[in-house]
C-alpha cells in the first residue's frame, strides 16, 4: 500500500500545548495523583439558571432541532446589539454588522480565511495567543511578531511597528484586555490602533472575551471613531457568562466585512442549534448583580490566592491586571518557565502555564488561572509552600 502523508500544514503546527499538558494531567489524576490544574481559563460555575431553564425548556420542543440559518435568528442579532450598547456604547446594525459564532476561537480562521492569501502578512503579538499564529500558518500567511514589554504596559510599540516593512502586511490581530499578560486596554490605545490600520491599510482584528472580568470599565475598539472602517472584533460567551463549552461568540465589524466572513462561514458550519441560542439571549440579559457578583466578585476573592502563590513562587506581578488570570514574572535565578511549571507540577501536584508557550517574550514568565474554586486554590498555596519550605 502507498504511504498516506498529511498536508504539508500540518508540519507548520505542533499539537496545541494544552493538548497534550491536559492529557498528560488526566493522566497522572487517573493514576491517582490529584493534581489541582490552574492552567486554561475555562469558568468551573455554571451559566445563569434563566440560561439553563431556557435551554431546557426550548430543547424540549419537538420542532428547535433542525438546521438554522448561518447568519443565526434575527432575535439573537438583536440581543447581541443590546448588549454592545449596554456594556460598550457601541450601537450596531443588527442585520449587518453582527455575526454570531460557534466559538470565537473558531472566528480567528473565519477571519484569516476571508482576508489572508498564501503569502499575505500577519502582525501577531509577542507574547500572544498561540493560536493567532498556528491558524494563520495553516491558511499559508507569513507571520510577523511584533514584540509587547512589560515595560510598555504590554502595549505595542508603535515607533518599532513603523520602521517595519509594513507593505505585505494585511491583517494585524491584537487582544485587550491582553491575555496572557492581563493589562487592559484604553481608548487611547485603540485610537493609536485605528489610525495605524488606516494609515497602512492593515486590518485590525481585535479579541475582546476578557473585557468583563475583574474590569470595571469594559471597552471595545469599535467606541473608537471609524474603527467600523477597518476593525474586527471577536467576542465570546465563554468567559463572561460561564458558557466555555456551549461555543457560542459572535464577530461585529462593517457590513462588507461581516459578508466575507459569512461567505466562509457558511461552506464550514451549519448553524447554531435554535435552543442554544435562545438560552444565549437569557445570558446576555443576565442582571447587573449576576455579572458582579460571577464576573467581579468572585475573581477578585480568587486572585488573592493566586497573588499568594506567586509570592510563594518568587515572581513579580502587575496588582492592576484584569481578565481571568495572573501573570506573573519568574526569579532571574530560575533556568525557565517551563521547568519551574513542571517543577510544580510533577512535585506538588499543582499545574501552572508556563508563558514560553505564548512566544519568546513570554519565557520569563508563569501564568495562573483563576478558574478553580477557593478550597482548591488555598490547597495549591499549601501544597506550594511544602514545596518551596
Amino acid at each position: 500500500m502507498k504511504r498516506i502523508i498529511p498536508a504539508d500544514r500540518l508540519n507548520t503546527v505542533q499539537e496545541y500545548y494544552f493538548s497534550k499538558k491536559l492529557r498528560e494531567v488526566a493522566e497522572m489524576n487517573a493514576a491517582g495523583q490529584n493534581v489541582i490544574s490552574l492552567g486554561i481559563g475555562s469558568p468551573d460555575l455554571p451559566p445563569s439558571e434563566e440560561t439553563i431553564h431556557t435551554l431546557s425548556e426550548s430543547a424540549a420542543k419537538s420542532d428547535a432541532h433542525g438546521y438554522q440559518p448561518h447568519v443565526g435568528l434575527p432575535e439573537l442579532r438583536e440581543a447581541f446589539a443590546d448588549w454592545y450598547k449596554r456594556w460598550y456604547d457601541v450601537t450596531l446594525d443588527s442585520s449587518k454588522e453582527i455575526q454570531p459564532l460557534i466559538g470565537s476561537k473558531e472566528g480567528i480562521l473565519h477571519i484569516s480565511l476571508a482576508f489572508l492569501n498564501p503569502g499575505d502578512g500577519v502582525l501577531v503579538p509577542n507574547p500572544g495567543y498561540p493560536t493567532y499564529t498556528s491558524v494563520s500558518k495553516m491558511v499559508g500567511a507569513k507571520i510577523h511578531t511584533y514584540d509587547l514589554d512589560e515595560n510598555n504596559n504590554w502595549q505595542p510599540d508603535f515607533e518599532a511597528l513603523e520602521n517595519k516593512d509594513l507593505s505585505g502586511i494585511k491583517l494585524m490581530w491584537v487582544n485587550y484586555p491582553n491575555m496572557p499578560t492581563g493589562a487592559n486596554g484604553s481608548l487611547e490605545l485603540f485610537e493609536k490602533l485605528v489610525a495605524f490600520g488606516k494609515k497602512h491599510g492593515i486590518i485590525i482584528a481585535h479579541d475582546n472575551p476578557y473585557s468583563l472580568i475583574l474590569n470595571e470599565n469594559p471597552l471595545s475598539i469599535m467606541q473608537v471613531e471609524g474603527a467600523k472602517d477597518i476593525c474586527i472584533e471577536l467576542n465570546s460567551m465563554s468567559k463572561s457568562h460561564n458558557m466555555p463549552g456551549w461555543r457560542i461568540g459572535l464577530v461585529v465589524a462593517n457590513a462588507q466585512f461581516i459578508s466575507w466572513i459569512l461567505k466562509v462561514l457558511s461552506n464550514i458550519e451549519s448553524g447554531i442549534l435554535k435552543p442554544m441560542q435562545l438560552a444565549t439571549i437569557a445570558a446576555l440579559n443576565n442582571s447587573d448583580e449576576w455579572h458582579r457578583k460571577n464576573n467581579i466578585e468572585l475573581y477578585a476573592r480568587r486572585r488573592k490566592y493566586a497573588g499568594e502563590i506567586m509570592d510563594v513562587l518568587g515572581c513579580t506581578y502587575d496588582k492592576n491586571q484584569v481578565g481571568m488570570f495572573l501573570w506573573g514574572k519568574i526569579p532571574d535565578t530560575l533556568k525557565s518557565s517551563e521547568e519551574l511549571a513542571d517543577n510544580i507540577l510533577y512535585n506538588a501536584k499543582v499545574f501552572l502555564t508556563p508563558g514560553f508557550i505564548f512566544g519568546s517574550k513570554g519565557e520569563r514568565y508563569i501564568r495562573i488561572s483563576l478558574c478553580c474554586n477557593e478550597d482548591m486554590l488555598r490547597e495549591a498555596l499549601n501544597r506550594i509552600k511544602k514545596l518551596e519550605e
